[in-house]
């Protein structure tokens, strides 16, 4: 009899291979709120992957302290370097590749980016807006909804197309619009929704349930409405604590 172990092809004995960490590229302009949800969310093993690198438009950006204090690849990246939008796209694009993300989040990152960026990670990018889409596309959305008089507002997850903010939506968060709210009161009650939702989606891309489709987005395997998931007032209340 010999002294060497044998070995086995059943089932039982075979190892797979772990499945690799998906990586995420993190873009910011800011103070990087966003980003310090996400953080959290990966110290306790809930984000569905790993960011492996925080890129910033602007070297002073409060942000790049975060990922540093995280342990996370901080690059600044200055935009005024560049002559132009194009340029600067493209040296991004080689930063961004080097990191071989999975999915990128766009957190707080004001910049317009060139359809040459969009195409080349088409479905891979999302963003998050501090509106329920399609409503108050762009800027000032809180002052603009508060000018409107509106009852409900809120924030959405969406996937980055060439229209801005204009790509499939994933996930929204209402909030209502009290009597007598001000600008910087409904700001943060939605930073607040933005926080709950924005770790959600990006776990769901992660984790292979969110898919990007043109006509709209999918979740596990089924089409999104328009509005992608909604959290209601109550809802994101609930799950904030909130009073």
């Amino acid at each position: 009899m010999s002294d060497t172990p044998s070995t086995s092809d059943t089932l039982t004995d075979f190892a797979s291979e772990p499945a690799a960490t998906r990586r995420v590229v993190v873009l910011i302009s800011g103070s990087g709120s966003n980003l310090q949800a996400l953080i959290d969310e990966q110290t306790h093993d809930r984000l569905g992957g790993e960011i492996v690198a925080v890129i910033s438009n602007e070297p002073a950006a409060h942000g790049l302290a975060r990922a540093r204090e995280a342990g996370i690849d901080a690059v600044a990246l200055p935009h005024r370097e560049y002559d132009s939008r194009e340029a600067y796209d493209g040296a991004l694009i080689k930063v961004i590749e080097r990191h071989e993300p999975d999915l990128i989040v766009l957190a707080g990152f004001m910049r317009i980016l060139t359809p040459r960026f969009v195409q080349r990670f088409l479905g891979r990018v999302l963003n998050i807006h501090p509106s329920l889409l399609p409503a108050y596309q762009g800027l000032h959305t809180h002052a603009r909804a508060l000018a409107d008089g509106v009852v409900e507002h809120g924030c959405s997850v969406h996937f980055v197309t060439e229209e801005l903010d204009g790509g499939p939506v994933v996930i929204q968060a209402a909030v209502d619009v009290a009597e007598g709210e001000t600008e910087t009161s409904l700001k943060e009650k939605v930073h607040a929704r933005e926080h709950l939702i924005y770790p959600i989606a990006v776990k769901w891309f992660l984790e292979g349930r969110l898919q990007f489709a043109p006509r709209g987005a999918t979740l596990d395997g089924m089409p999104l409405p328009p509005q992608g998931v909604r959290l209601s007032h109550a809802d994101a209340a609930e799950e904030l604590d909130e009073e």
